[in-house]
């Protein structure tokens, strides 16, 4: 749980930056409308709460699949196993990654406006759901 937790943090952190980046590059409104190199770390506190968990949770899930699946089956089925509890882990650490990804994206490309504005005006507009836009096609990529 701790180690996952801290290296997911950690990397998330230290690549936010290029993240950005590429965030703005991708940006309709054009890279620098959307910011440019200013506010490089433009939402990383929606990154930082969410990592840890995020994190956390796919560790964890993978772990316990693994464990459950691992029980009376043979070598040759060990890399499905570990396909499957990798796979499960990522669906579950979806359910943190993907809302935490909608607030810094919009963040990375509206420096000017809060982590938390942001998410307030999504819950307002769009309820949950718009917090979990593009939960289907994240777990697709990540599976």
């Amino acid at each position: 749980l701790k180690a996952g937790g801290v290296a997911g943090v950690c990397v998330d952190l230290i690549l936010f930056p290029l993240d950005t980046l590429k965030t703005r590059l991708q940006s309709p409104q054009g890279f620098r409308k959307a910011g440019g190199f200013r506010g490089i770390y433009a939402g990383v506190p929606s990154t930082a709460i969410g990592s840890f968990p995020n994190a956390a949770a796919f560790f964890i899930t993978y772990e316990n699949v693994k464990s459950v699946l691992h029980h009376g089956s043979t070598s040759y089925l060990s890399p499905a196993t570990h396909m499957v509890a990798a796979s499960l882990g990522e669906v579950v650490a979806c359910l943190i990654r993907v809302p935490s990804e909608v607030v810094k994206q919009r963040a990375q490309v509206s420096p000017s406006s809060s982590t938390l504005r942001i998410l307030s005006h999504t819950l307002y507009h769009e309820g949950v759901q718009g917090l979990y836009r593009g939960y289907k096609s994240t777990v697709l990529r990540e599976v």
